[in-house]
């Protein structure tokens, strides 16, 4: 089963090299291929991510965090297509037990999970950590059933060809929820507890914890009751 890796980066040249470091370090011989997309890039992104050896970059100009995960979906040959964010540091053995996973479960059709923050003073971390498991978690076990984090999730690459990929009208906020509500309605979507990677909480530093939470909890409820995000504007942060 090989497994295609598609990062979305725009102006991410602070980032994008300890990723893909990390990701060749950990992955191995676990990934099939590396897709970067600079998505309209103005900075040396582009340029950095050539500079690893097998590492594919796209050029996406229409800047949007969908379209970049269309283009990365439609430059992918994998048989599974895992997305996270240039930001991303994954863990030992990450695609191993995706693949696992996938095995053993010919129905799943999306594969995600939480992520811890790298770079913010401990009581954030544990908030975080109070957000996934004593709110997320418990409301796609209990009423949801499905739940995908963008910068975390793995899905069958026939599936999501199969509903049209990502709705490239959504700009940022809702776009994971929306990608879940459709693959739930042709396979499995599993949303596991344990964390799987970390990635910097830049967004959330910039923005307040309450208030970047209180954006995702609006935008998931709103994407997943009515089908369309509350928030089309966002602003990147680097």
């Amino acid at each position: 089963m090989k497994i295609s890796v598609v990062i979305p980066a725009y102006n991410e040249e602070d980032y994008i090299g300890p990723t893909l470091e990390s990701l060749i370090n950990k992955a191995g011989s676990d990934i099939y291929e590396i897709i970067v997309v600079d998505n309209a890039s103005t900075d040396n992104t582009a340029k950095v991510a050539k500079s690893f050896k097998g590492v594919k970059v796209v050029r996406e100009d229409r800047k949007g965090l969908t379209r970049a995960r269309q283009a990365g979906l439609m430059a992918a040959t994998g048989d599974l297509v895992a997305y996270i964010d240039a930001d991303t540091q994954i863990k030992d053995r990450w695609f191993h037990h995706v693949k696992k996973e996938f095995e053993k479960n010919k129905r799943l059709v999306c594969l995600s999970a939480p992520y811890s923050v790298y770079d913010v003073s401990k009581w954030k971390r544990m908030l975080v950590w109070s957000y996934w498991n004593l709110l997320a978690y418990p409301t796609y076990m209990l009423l949801m059933k499905y739940m995908v984090l963008g910068a975390n999730f793995v899905a069958r690459r026939s599936v999501l060809l199969k509903i049209g990929g990502f709705d490239q009208t959504i700009e940022f906020y809702g776009e994971d929820t929306d990608i879940a509500r459709r693959l739930n309605k042709v396979g499995k979507v599993k949303f596991l507890r344990k964390s799987l990677v970390t990635s910097s909480g830049r967004r959330m530093e910039a923005e307040g914890f309450v208030k970047i939470g209180a954006k995702y909890i609006s935008n998931f409820l709103s994407e997943a009751l009515l089908h369309r995000p509350i928030n089309q504007n966002y602003k990147d942060y680097r």
